[in-house]
């Protein structure tokens, strides 16, 4: 359901709902502003194009996609992989890749992929924000400080480089970035200035000062980008070639994915702070739009953003008014007050990003992670923690996500249980069923949880401690919920091989599923007639008559 239509059917377009909306979009839009021109610059692009995403995205987000509270906008998140994009294929090529990467979200999103998106292990979520923040801290060094421009391929080059340029740093510089840092913290805590966000805060004071004294040392948005041009963007669809997509489906499948899990994680934020349910698929369908329109308005990837979509919630937000008010804000910025923007510091940014760096971090999450979590999810989190600083956020993700499977289906195999059952168990078993033994010759193994590849060799262990071939081996799937392939081609070779030794084998108590997959795989022919029974006391019963001599035909007890 789109959020507008939501909104409207929860009676909250009303006309009592529209002042708390406003104000909340008019806070979010102010609180917005600093952080849409330090992601763009930080992502390689120019101020102006973070200020045109925030707008497209927050207002086609908050119409079409799948929570109502939900503010979308470039974020943090995405630094790294921008960054490395406008590297290497330069900003057109970043911005077919958003266009590419909203196509991908939009196909997500109608092929109901958003549970699934949703269910990245903790972990590895962990694990690669806490590597974004560290990027992102050390990323700004340069501009923190008023450092020469340093090269470095890999992270742990460009640190070192950093390291080595420290002790040129610029005093103005690295002054007004201090107090721009306090200011961000600390503003708060100013009795006239606690309702006022930390960031504008920062942004109004140290641009003042340096419209001021004028330090000639210290770069700003003027001096590094020219004025920001006052008015709204023209469109423009970007040269796309064959090979240009070729190329760029990895980086575009890199922003999608990202752009999901920074998007649900949001939603399901937002849902715990206002008490709503989100859509998860039609969330997709909404950051896929706003991923194919804004990269023809000259905007670069967005998603759902946590901090301003927290914002807007604690300051009255309650319906996609308040995502249209804060875009809309930022068009009033856009179009009047564009030219002040020249003597902000690109320091009181760094000092921004710092923070938003820190809050990716959550360090005393991942702290109490690493205390308590499982030593397997400890070892994923901190693989791809280094994976993501020393590597690629990409290869980090996958990794992650495969270890994680890995060791899920690891802990899946040990948790089935093959056994065989003895005589006491059974006896209790069968005396409640009015059958007082189990037949001489006959073994019985039980097999509990999925029967799927993993759990293939614990099954082939189990039956290779019969030392001796039982006259009839009876293997119970009364708890077995599903089997694979795999499963279902050793269970085949399992009866042909004992089968060819002489033993009868006989399937029991397996559910409809299995059943039929089963049946469908031709093993249920293979067996026999009459080896396999819904209940083993059936199954019981036919051997005893059989065992006196007086045993009528078994009756194939198949499943319709």
């Amino acid at each position: 359901m789109f959020a507008l239509l939501d909104a409207y059917r929860a009676g909250l377009l009303r006309r009592p709902h529209w002042l708390s909306n406003i104000v909340a979009g008019l806070i979010v839009g102010v609180v917005a502003l600093p952080l849409a021109m330090a992601f763009a610059i930080a992502s390689g692009v120019k101020p102006e194009q973070g200020i045109y995403t925030a707008i497209i995205a927050g207002i086609i987000v908050s119409l079409f996609g799948g929570s109502r509270v939900q503010i979308a906008g470039p974020t943090g998140a995405f630094i790294v992989i921008l960054a490395g994009i406008v590297a290497k294929y330069g900003v057109d090529g970043l911005q077919i890749a958003t266009l590419m990467a909203g196509v991908i979200l939009l196909l997500f999103g109608v092929a109901r992929l958003g549970a699934v998106i949703k269910f990245i292990p903790a972990p590895v979520i962990a694990g690669f924000t806490a590597g974004i923040g560290v990027v992102i801290w050390v990323g700004q060094w340069k501009d923190f400080f008023g450092l020469p421009a340093v090269g470095g391929e890999h992270f742990h080059q460009k640190l070192w480089n950093l390291l080595q340029a420290l002790p040129q740093l610029d005093w103005a510089t690295t002054a007004l970035a201090c107090i721009a840092l306090l200011l961000v913290i600390f503003a708060s805590r100013i009795p006239r200035l606690a309702r006022v966000p930390g960031p504008l805060v920062a942004l109004v004071v140290v641009t003042l000062i340096q419209a001021i004294f004028h330090f000639d040392s210290v770069a700003t948005i003027g001096s590094t980008y020219g004025e920001i041009p006052r008015g709204l963007p023209t469109w423009a669809f970007p040269a796309v070639t064959l090979s240009r997509l070729v190329e760029l489906i990895g980086p575009a499948f890199a922003i999608a994915m990202l752009g999901a899990i920074e998007s649900l994680l949001s939603a399901v934020v937002a849902d715990g702070m206002a008490g709503t349910r989100h859509n998860s698929n039609q969330e997709l369908i909404g950051q896929g739009l706003a991923n194919i329109v804004a990269p023809l308005f000259g905007g670069i990837a967005a998603t759902g953003a946590i901090a301003r979509t927290a914002t807007n919630i604690r300051n009255g937000g309650t319906s996609p008014i308040a995502g249209i008010v804060h875009a809309l804000t930022l068009v009033v910025v856009l179009l009047f007050l564009a030219p002040l923007a020249a003597n902000i510091p690109l320091a009181c940014l760094a000092a921004i990003l710092f923070i938003v760096a820190w809050n990716m971090s959550e360090l005393r999450h991942v702290v109490k992670m690493v205390k308590r979590a499982p030593r397997a999810d400890v070892a994923i989190l901190l693989v791809t923690f280094g994976l993501t600083v020393f590597a690629d956020l990409v290869v980090a993700v996958n990794i992650g996500v495969v270890l994680a499977m890995l060791h899920f289906m690891r802990r899946m195999a040990e948790s089935v249980v093959v056994r065989q059952q003895n005589g006491v168990d059974l006896d209790k078993e069968l005396a409640r069923e009015g059958l007082h033994h189990l037949p001489a010759g006959v073994l019985v193994y039980a097999v509990d949880g999925p029967f799927f590849f993993a759990a293939v060799g614990a099954f082939e262990r189990a039956l290779a401690d019969t030392h001796t071939d039982p006259r009839v081996l009876i293997i119970r799937l009364g708890h077995v919920p599903f089997i694979d392939a795999t499963g279902l081609q050793t269970l085949e070779e399992v009866v042909l091989g004992l089968q060819a030794r002489g033993v009868r084998v006989v399937l029991t108590e397996a559910n409809s599923r299995v059943y039929h997959k089963l049946r469908k795989m031709g093993l249920l022919e293979k067996l026999g007639p009459g080896n396999f029974t819904e209940t083993l006391s059936e199954l019981v019963a036919a051997l005893l008559h059989a065992e006196a001599g007086s045993a009528p035909a078994t009756p194939d007890a198949g499943k319709s």
